[in-house]
């Protein structure tokens, strides 16, 4: 049976598309929003798949997490003065977002305790994930990096199969590699030895794990909830 393990977020999403002065149809490739841009508005994902991560000065990227459907970004700019946007978002899928004016969410997070209530939830998940990812990349190296992420691409976009589990996401490497802070070169040669090992299998861009456990295992993995180690 195929069963997708993508975790979902409690906020009201109909409250927040109420408060939405536009929609946007999304083109892949293009940039939603860049860092250093002056930010107005934050953005709820209707449908589509958005990148957000960090550039360099030196122009590598860190990718930090993928939102899909019903997922918000450019929410680090609320209650602050002259805001501009700290990440970039780039668009992976085509679909439509809907904008929200910085300072109409913020007033009705004053005036709506409920849905400031479940912002401060979704913000607090938000954050315990950056933290893990960060942890992550700091602790368990190269290697380490790449396992903690094919576990999160699990959870997020995780199919059950016969062999293994799909990760339903097309990837090349070098996209992989900005989500563990390694270069295109180094993830294909880890991947690489995995394949050799039958630990994962590629084919058309997408990778099959087939032994989650040994992942895990290498990087002592705390068995943390979805909900937490995601890619999203």
């Amino acid at each position: 049976m195929v069963q997708t393990m993508k975790p979902t977020h409690s906020i009201e999403i109909k409250e927040l598309l109420q408060l939405a002065d536009r929609t946007i149809k999304t083109v892949k490739g293009q940039y939603l929003f860049q860092e250093g841009e002056h930010a107005e508005e934050l953005y709820l994902i209707i449908s589509g798949k958005v990148q957000i991560s960090k550039i360099s000065k030196d122009g590598r990227e860190l990718a930090l997490r993928i939102c899909g459907d019903n997922d918000i970004c450019g929410e680090l700019t609320l209650f602050t003065h002259a805001p501009k946007y700290l990440l970039s978002a780039l668009i992976l899928e085509e679909g439509e977002v809907a904008a929200i004016k910085k300072e109409v969410i913020e007033r009705e997070i004053f005036q709506n305790s409920a849905l400031a209530f479940e912002f401060m939830k979704w913000m607090s998940d938000h954050f315990r994930k950056t933290q893990t990812k960060f942890r992550d990349l700091v602790l368990n190296g190269k290697k380490g990096a790449l396992f903690s992420t094919l576990i999160r691409m699990t959870n997020s976009y995780g199919i059950k199969k016969n062999d293994g589990i799909l990760i339903d996401l097309p990837l090349t490497n070098q996209e992989l590699g900005n989500f563990c802070g390694t270069s295109r070169e180094s993830t294909n040669r880890m991947l690489n030895d995995l394949k050799r090992e039958g630990i994962i299998s590629i084919k058309k861009s997408k990778i099959t794990v087939h032994n989650l456990k040994f992942l895990k295992e290498e990087i002592g993995c705390e068995n943390c909830p979805a909900t937490y180690c995601s890619i999203e």
